[in-house]
């Protein structure tokens, strides 16, 4: 009788032991096919390079495909939260998937890391919102940004095309609130669907208005469907895209028709051509050495360098989480990890430097922010 409480007592230390040192488990949700899987294969291959152990602990990366759908988003967000026990959700890829995942975070109390641009996926800071963060400008930081070059350049007319989704919406209520302030008439307003064919009607439509410039607001190789049809129709005004383009499948896609293209990037896309006295040159290098170190030259873009500052952000929140709560208790572990990424302060990063606040869940400011244009099938930084 003694010796089985012995050994019972034994069992029930090794298992308090090992559930002390539970693995920290990471859900990953990214477009890794459909519309957007040129924005969540590089983020993929991004997060495959993420750290197995962090502060001593084993971690342990978990991955779903939303199809580039808001509704399987949170299917599978809703399984990674409740069947895997994940202690943190990476992803969406887009705006229109991490919106729906909002509330299915923010009610099971798991912090979220969201890789898509929409200003509303964290601001304003409230409700479910608390518990998401996101790595990547907002469409607001980028809006401002290319308000600005357009003054710069005396633009004062642009047309507006962009996704007919939340993303494409969200470019217009910033774009255009910006731009009227800034005194520049948008004569025209267009949507399109991520899976058109075809947007003619569109384009005639905004040539009609006869603008100095076009802004398109939209993301992955879909973007390229409007840029060649206002090259096929001989539209001589400068092109804008949104920094939603920002990868070699789009370049390859739009092809020359995109040449002389200008749009507002991360500076890690252009890493190696940002002067030696940027304060994020060696951040934004090490992104740079090691993803093309992986995969291969000029294979930089938007989407792995805001997947690879999630990578940034957990690495330092989560020692700090870990010196409040352990994997072990799942509830009090996700809110240390909540509270340790809400804490973070001069995090320098391959998009910019992130400084999070209870207010401010995004962190970024404009040296978050470049200019490039679009030559010869590269992004050539613009001084």
């Amino acid at each position: 009788m003694q010796h089985s409480k012995i050994v019972l007592a034994a069992v029930i230390g090794l298992m308090t032991t090992a559930s002390a040192w539970a693995d920290i488990k990471v859900g990953v949700v990214l477009s890794t096919t459909g519309p957007a899987a040129s924005l969540g294969i590089p983020e993929k291959k991004t997060v495959e390079l993420f750290p197995k152990e962090i502060a001593g602990q084993k971690v342990e990366y978990i991955f779903q495909d939303d199809r580039s759908d808001p509704t399987e988003a949170v299917k599978v967000t809703k399984k990674l939260i409740d069947e895997d026990k994940v202690d943190v959700v990476i992803g969406a890829s887009t705006t229109p998937s991490s919106l729906a995942m909002i509330n299915v975070v923010g009610e099971a109390k798991v912090p979220n890391v969201s890789i898509a641009s929409g200003r509303n996926v964290v601001f304003p800071v409230e409700g479910n919102r608390k518990w998401v963060f996101n790595s990547v400008q907002t469409t607001g930081l980028m809006a401002r940004r290319t308000i600005q070059y357009m003054l710069q350049s005396k633009i004062k007319t642009v047309g507006f095309i962009g996704f007919d989704n939340a993303l494409g919406e969200d470019w217009w209520n910033n774009f255009s609130k910006d731009a009227k302030s800034a005194g520049i008439d948008i004569v025209a307003n267009e949507r399109f669907d991520p899976t058109a064919t075809s947007v003619t009607g569109q384009i005639l439509h905004i040539m009609a208005a006869k603008p100095q410039a076009v802004l398109i607001a939209a993301s992955g190789t879909p973007a390229a469907l409007p840029e060649r049809g206002f090259k096929q129709v001989g539209y001589k005004g400068q092109i804008f895209q949104t920094h939603g383009v920002a990868n070699p499948d789009f370049l390859r896609v739009c092809g020359a028709d995109c040449n002389g293209t200008i749009l507002s990037v991360s500076p890690g896309v252009v890493a190696a051509q940002l002067p030696a006295d940027s304060p994020i040159k060696q951040s934004t290098m090490k992104y740079a050495q090691t993803y093309e170190g992986a995969y291969g030259r000029n294979t930089l873009s938007q989407f792995s360098a805001g997947a690879w500052d999630v990578g940034v952000l957990l690495e330092h929140a989560i020692p700090i989480a870990l010196k409040k709560a352990q994997p072990s208790n799942l509830v009090e572990f996700r809110a240390a990890l909540r509270d340790a990424l809400e804490g973070l302060k001069d995090i320098a990063g391959a998009q910019g430097i992130y400084n999070m606040s209870p207010s401010n869940h995004n962190g970024l400011d404009d040296r978050a922010v470049v200019m490039v244009k679009i030559e010869n099938h590269s992004w050539k930084l613009l001084k």
